[in-house]
């Protein structure tokens, strides 16, 4: 199939070689100011594959990532940062990337060009109806994410991807995708930068407000994450203070006992 990939048409502006430093700077902000608007447009999306899963999350489903190079990249990211930040469990939300662990440092050639590989590696995590798989990639035709959804609708296993060309193979095969059209890049064809950039902030949407469906925030705060470092155990006595309008060392020793704010806060308020 023929289409056009805006990620790879000819930048908007010429010889950067001969752009001095502060008119680089400007220049790529100006092109990074236009995709928000880009993501906005594509909230009816967003909403539609957040739906689904947060519906798989709450029947015992998983949230799989797969992508490849960057887009593989930032799906790892957004899937790791899941613990710590709403306290549950490494396998709710899982990144996988073509290449396997070592490609999220360093590019491991022809990997992305597998059409059997990524669904080898779904299949590796017992891949079942009960999860949804969301397939990465900018350019829309990376066969390892491709192939891999194909795979996913034959097996009745639901299906969305984020990718920044309309009409792709990618768009074409998720059952809920998200296309967010940011145009050409700054460095032509330069995916990791306005296309990367859109992902991300997806992400972002999608799994934060699936983990505030599902009861992981009260009010605003992070009530289930985990006290890993010094920072996160001040931010979790501040919760405590504020929650429940007592001193700091009372929120010290409250969450020393209980190990999570959100049990703190429970214990605390049923022997008040």
């Amino acid at each position: 199939m023929n289409f056009i990939k805006t990620t790879e048409q000819e930048s908007n502006y010429n010889d950067l070689d001969k752009m001095d430093l502060n008119e680089l700077l400007v220049n790529i902000n100006n092109e990074d100011k236009t995709v928000p608007n880009a993501v906005e447009k594509a909230i009816p999306q967003i909403k539609q594959l957040v739906e689904v899963v947060v519906n798989k999350l709450k029947n015992g489903g998983r949230l799989f990532y797969l992508g490849a190079g960057t887009s593989g990249r930032l799906g790892v990211v957004d899937a790791s940062e899941c613990p710590p930040t709403f306290g549950v469990s490494h396998d709710l939300v899982i990144g996988l990337i073509a290449g396997g662990d070592t490609a999220i440092r360093k590019a491991v050639e022809f990997a992305e060009d597998s059409t059997e590989q990524g669904w080898l590696d779904l299949v590796n995590h017992k891949i079942s109806e009960k999860d949804v798989v969301v397939g990465i990639a900018a350019s829309g035709t990376t066969p390892y994410v491709v192939n891999a959804l194909k795979k996913c609708n034959a097996s009745h296993i639901a299906t969305g991807c984020i990718t920044c060309n309309e009409e792709s193979p990618l768009a074409l095969t998720a059952k809920f995708p998200i296309t967010v059209i940011v145009g050409p890049e700054f460095v032509t064809g330069s995916s990791r930068m306005k296309a990367g950039t859109a992902q991300k902030l997806v992400l972002n949407m999608i799994s934060t407000t699936s983990m505030i469906q599902l009861g992981k925030v009260k009010g605003n705060k992070m009530v289930d994450m985990q006290l890993s470092n010094k920072k996160l155990v001040e931010r979790g006595q501040k919760m405590l203070v504020s929650e429940l309008n007592i001193d700091q060392d009372t929120a010290k020793v409250l969450l020393e006992k209980y190990g999570n704010v959100r049990e703190a806060i429970l214990k605390f308020k049923a022997n008040d």
